[in-house]
């Protein structure tokens, strides 16, 4: 859209390289896609975009996982800047709502989930695909017998209970058993594989029923674009003002 691109551009001017180098989130996955100091421009960039999308519309508060905490930062630096070369707050700073349980490891236990490392469950995962995500789950590796006692902390299978399941009680129940020794890793995975199959089976069913209608679906898609147009249009016109720029027509 016209205020993604246009303020893109302009926040170069507001934020250094040096800065987006030494940004937390984007140092994480540099070091985890093996880039060394041939960062692509546009990964490297990355931020800058998020800051334009946030600042479009005005956002103050935006719901993102713990690793993405130091990308709202950085936007509200930009933001600052923008205001103070402005004289004037034209933009709000945004605030990171990051929920109880801030991010999600893989099914594999490293780093976070991702599509692209392939340690992600789908919301379109069939039945089957969930139960078998959640067999391969990382657990505790010194867990061997069901008699061992067992480690919870690192432990994916109760990193997703904790995140999932809205019966907490019965979760510290398992964790509680599980650390004491005598309760096998089969009871707890076939609890998670029942609280997820219960929280994704409804969200698989409705995409497949909007996927039956794709010409509902990009009507949706139309509509929500015109509106963010308009709020965005009006943002840039704001800014635009404020720093005193103006384009002759």
């Amino acid at each position: 859209m016209p205020f993604a691109s246009s303020l893109f551009a302009s926040s170069f001017a507001f934020v250094t390289v040096a800065r987006l180098e030494r940004n937390p989130t984007i140092k994480d996955e540099i070091q985890a896609r093996g880039f060394g100091r041939d960062i692509p421009a546009g990964f490297l960039c990355y931020p800058v975009a998020q800051a334009a999308d946030i600042t479009g519309f005005k956002a103050t508060i935006v719901p993102v996982g713990e690793d993405q905490a130091p990308l709202i930062e950085q936007t509200n630096e930009v933001v600052r800047r923008i205001n103070r070369q402005a004289g004037v707050d034209v933009l709000p700073e945004a605030r990171a709502l990051i929920p109880r349980v801030g991010r999600l490891p893989g099914i594999d236990g490293k780093a976070k989930m991702s599509k692209s490392q392939g340690n992600a469950i789908p919301l379109s995962a069939t039945a089957d695909e969930i139960r078998e995500a959640v067999r391969r789950m990382f657990t505790d590796p010194n867990h061997i017998m069901a008699s061992d006692p067992g480690r919870v902390e690192g432990n994916v299978v109760f990193t997703y209970l904790d995140a999932f399941d809205d019966d907490h009680t019965a979760v510290e129940d398992l964790k509680a058993r599980y650390i004491r020794g005598g309760l096998g890793d089969s009871i707890v995975k076939k609890r998670l594989d029942d609280v997820l199959q219960a929280l994704l089976g409804p969200i698989r069913d409705r995409r497949r029923a909007l996927a039956r209608d794709p010409g509902y679906v990009l009507q949706v898609d139309k509509r929500g674009t015109a509106q963010a147009r308009e709020i965005t249009d009006a943002t840039l016109r704001d800014v635009r003002a404020a720093l005193g720029l103006f384009i002759l027509n």
